[in-house]
């Protein structure tokens, strides 16, 4: 699970053995490890809400998922969904999960369990 932050947006991508766990479990979460802590970062499934929604604690960022929108997700060739939810004071928070594609230029990243990226027919 790969996840990026930049200012009031927040994108998880999704191998493939990861969009089949959460698929399974109704949840994903991963943790990146510092010296005095550690911050972690999931996806959650929740059956009463309507559009994806944003978790934060002192622990980390969860992203809840609405149940109709994991199960079409898993189950079909849909590559993701996003939403936008309104900050106190205003603006708005960009949600973001995605299944992650194969890299179409040269990297050292295993990109065996990443989807086939839908523009590689079209790469030199």
């Amino acid at each position: 699970m790969k996840i990026r932050i930049k200012g009031d947006s927040v994108r998880i991508r999704l191998s493939k053995s990861e969009v089949d766990f959460f698929g399974k479990e109704g949840y994903l979460n991963d943790m990146t490890r510092f010296p005095k802590g550690q911050f972690e970062y999931g996806l959650i499934v929740r059956h009463d809400i309507t559009q994806m929604q944003a978790e934060f604690n002192p622990k980390g960022i969860f992203l809840l998922i609405p149940q109709h929108w994991a199960d079409e997700w898993v189950a079909t060739q849909r590559v993701g969904f996003d939403s936008r939810v309104s900050l106190p004071g205003g603006g708005e928070l960009y949600l973001l999960i995605e299944k992650d594609f194969q890299c179409l230029d040269n990297t050292d990243e295993d990109q065996s369990d990443m989807y086939l990226n839908p523009l590689a027919e079209q790469h030199p």
